[in-house]
């Protein structure tokens, strides 16, 4: 079985730059694990890695699917997995870094469904929402799966027909088999290892990382993209940042609004992250000031 370094953590704690000193230190290279960093064209909004950060160490999954192209933790695993066998079969050593923890936990113990997708019924849900709309197969999901449907953007059409697909071919909410998936099954050996700190100083720090990002000019990314023809109802312009800009820019609020509601849901991310990781028992919690901690941990794991 093939082995992993992961790095894994809140937004704005650091995880780029602990993984980049990782992958130099143990001739690695990045796999990325954000939901966000995969998409072209959001640089700034996403914290993605920036051109000197990239050309100290290769990364994969990053800045390579267009914002209008659908994409979930399937293909993800999907493209992981080839770019794990092409570092691998090279002499190097894959480091999964991100804050996407369930890009990382499909990664490591496989998807829930069992059954093939049924191209039939996604045909036919697919050739409805263009006859009805995806609005009106988002009210049917919420009659279905009320869960799923919480957690779906209306907007979704990707997630929303995926979910009716569950549904119709297997008669199981997907919000079921999603939470009943045990992930027992192993795909890599790995060793975890999530960044902390204590949390005012980690809000301080997004804080400020959000007034960098303004500084860096996201309002300017958020207009060229709506120039280039991405609407802001995509699912990556739906994003913290993303959708905050589109508001001031629609004048649903005014600026000191924007910000301040941009710092606060991302905030509340970083919070919704912790809560997620440390679920997992396995993740060995370090500060990123801790290198030297975690180099000594990695060496054990790959000796």
């Amino acid at each position: 079985m093939k082995r992993i370094i992961v790095i894994c953590g809140p937004t704005g704690i650091g995880k780029t730059s602990f993984a980049i000193k990782v992958a130099r230190h143990f001739n690695g290279e990045i796999i990325g694990a954000d939901s966000m960093q995969i998409y072209k064209y959001l640089d700034v909004g996403t914290a993605k890695p920036d051109p000197d950060e990239l050309k100290l160490v290769p990364h994969h999954l990053v800045d390579f699917i267009d914002p209008k192209d659908d994409f979930d933790a399937g293909l993800y695993v999907k493209n992981a997995d080839k770019a794990i066998k092409d570092i691998t079969d090279r002499g190097k050593i894959p480091v999964v870094a991100g804050g996407t923890g369930l890009y990382i936990k499909a990664l490591l113990h496989g998807l829930f469904r069992a059954k093939p997708i049924c191209e039939k019924t996604l045909s036919k849900l697919n050739r409805e929402m263009k006859e009805k709309g995806i609005i009106s197969l988002y009210h049917r999901l919420e009659k279905c799966d009320p869960k799923a449907a919480k957690k779906i953007h209306p907007n979704d059409s990707f997630r929303v027909i995926r979910a009716l697909e569950v549904y119709q071919t297997t008669g199981k909410r997907i919000s079921d088999r999603q939470r009943s998936h045990n992930f027992d099954n192993l795909r890599y050996t790995n060793i975890k290892i999530g960044l902390c700190m204590d949390r005012e100083k980690l809000y301080d720090r997004i804080n400020k990382r959000v007034d960098i990002m303004l500084h860096q000019g996201l309002l300017n990314e958020v207009t060229t993209l709506v120039k280039k023809g991405y609407k802001f109802d995509l699912k990556p312009m739906q994003s913290i940042g993303y959708k905050h800009m589109a508001m001031f820019i629609n004048n649903e609020i005014d600026w000191n609004e924007a910000v301040r509601l941009l710092k606060r849901d991302t905030r509340r991310y970083a919070k919704r992250q912790f809560t997620w990781f440390h679920k997992d028992k396995e993740i060995q919690w370090l500060m990123p000031s801790q290198f030297d901690l975690a180099e000594k941990l990695i060496k054990e794991f790959l000796t």
